[in-house]
C-alpha cells in the first residue's frame, strides 16, 4: 500500500493527543476512520507505531523514530509550498544579469547590493560581455537583464536608463597633458590611442568616432585591448592616451591621470534592458526594483 500524506497527519495527530477520538476530532474524521488509517499506515511500514488499549495510547520506540522523521517530512512539505507561493510573487528564485564594463565601474553594484538586501533568496548569476553579446544572449534568452551601452531603441526591448557619464582623458603620470586637469579634444589629434577592440567595443567607439570628428580628427589607433583593465594597463605604461567615461574615476589603476574634456558636451548612456514580452515573477519584481533607479 502507497503511504499518502493522510496517513502521515494522521498519525502525527495521534502521536501528539495520544487520544484517538481528540485526534480524529482535530482532523475531521470519524474515529473508525481514523482507526483504520493508522492500521493502513502500520501495515505498510511492518512495525506497530502506536499501542492502545481502552484507557490510553502511547508510542512505541520505532513509533518515535518515525514521529521525528515525520515532523521533518512535514516541516520540509511546508517549506516547499512556501517557496513555491512565494516563486509565483518573484520572491524566489534566479536571475541571469549581463553587465559591461562602464556598468560595474558604475551604479551596477549598488543597484545589486540594494536589491540582495531586499530578495536575499533570488539568486544572482551575472555574466560580463559586450553590448553586442549580451543583446545575443537576451534574444536566445539566456540572461534576463542586460547592463548596456545605449539608447536601445526596439519593440522587443524594454529599457531604462540607469547611467550618463561624461567623457574624459585618461594618460599615464608620465605624460606632459597630466600637469593639467582639463584639455580640448583638438589636444589629442596627434596622440595614439589605446581602445577596445571594435569586436567588443563597437558601440563605444561609434561614440568616441562621432566625438572626435566633432573636434576635426580622427583616433590614431595604435593599441586594441579587451577591457578597461587593459585599456588603463597600457596607457599607465605610456603607450598612449584613451577616451573613456568617467565611471573610470571609480577605479583607475596607480600609474593614470584623469582629465575633464572641455569641449565634450556628450553623454554615454547605460540602460537596464529586457525583452519586453517575456518575463518571469522574478523578472517583473528586478524590473519594478530598478524603476527607482531610472534616471
Amino acid at each position: 500500500m502507497r503511504i499518502d500524506i493522510r496517513h502521515l497527519r494522521a498519525f502525527l495527530a495521534v502521536a501528539e493527543l495520544l487520544h484517538f477520538r481528540q485526534a480524529a476530532e482535530r482532523l475531521n474524521l470519524a474515529q473508525p476512520a481514523l482507526s483504520r488509517t493508522i492500521q493502513q499506515l502500520e501495515e505498510a511500514i511492518g512495525v506497530p507505531l502506536l499501542t492502545r488499549n481502552n484507557r490510553q495510547v502511547e508510542i512505541t520506540e520505532p513509533g518515535r523514530i518515525f514521529l521525528d522523521e515525520c515532523k521533518q517530512l512535514m516541516a520540509q512539505l511546508d517549506l516547499a509550498i512556501t517557496n513555491t507561493r512565494r516563486a509565483s510573487q518573484g520572491e524566489v528564485g534566479r536571475l541571469s544579469i549581463g553587465y559591461t564594463d562602464f556598468a560595474i565601474t558604475g551604479r551596477l553594484p549598488t543597484i545589486l547590493e540594494e536589491f540582495k538586501s531586499l530578495y536575499s533568496e533570488i539568486k544572482i548569476n551575472l555574466l560580463f560581455g559586450s553590448t553586442e553579446e549580451q543583446l545575443a544572449l537576451l534574444n536566445d534568452g539566456r540572461i534576463d537583464v542586460a547592463f548596456m551601452t545605449g539608447p536601445n531603441r526596439s519593440p522587443r526591448l524594454t529599457s531604462i536608463t540607469i547611467q550618463r557619464d561624461r567623457f574624459i582623458a585618461a594618460v599615464s603620470n608620465h605624460h606632459p597633458l597630466a600637469r593639467r586637469s582639463e584639455i580640448e579634444l583638438k589636444e589629442l589629434t596627434e596622440e595614439p590611442f589605446i581602445v577596445g577592440s571594435m569586436e567588443r567595443w563597437k558601440h563605444f567607439r561609434r561614440h568616441l568616432d562621432i566625438l572626435c570628428m566633432t573636434a576635426g580628427f580622427m583616433p590614431i589607433i595604435s593599441q586594441e585591448t579587451f577591457n578597461s583593465e587593459g585599456i588603463f594597463g597600457f596607457v599607465a605604461a605610456n603607450f598612449g592616451v584613451t577616451i573613456h567615461l568617467e565611471c573610470a574615476n571609480n577605479y583607475i589603476r596607480k600609474g593614470v591621470t584623469t582629465l575633464s574634456i572641455k569641449d565634450a558636451n556628450s553623454f554615454l548612456e547605460t540602460e537596464a534592458v529586457w525583452l519586453t514580452d517575456t518575463s518571469t515573477p522574478t523578472q517583473r519584481v528586478f524590473s519594478n526594483f530598478i524603476q527607482s533607479y531610472g534616471i
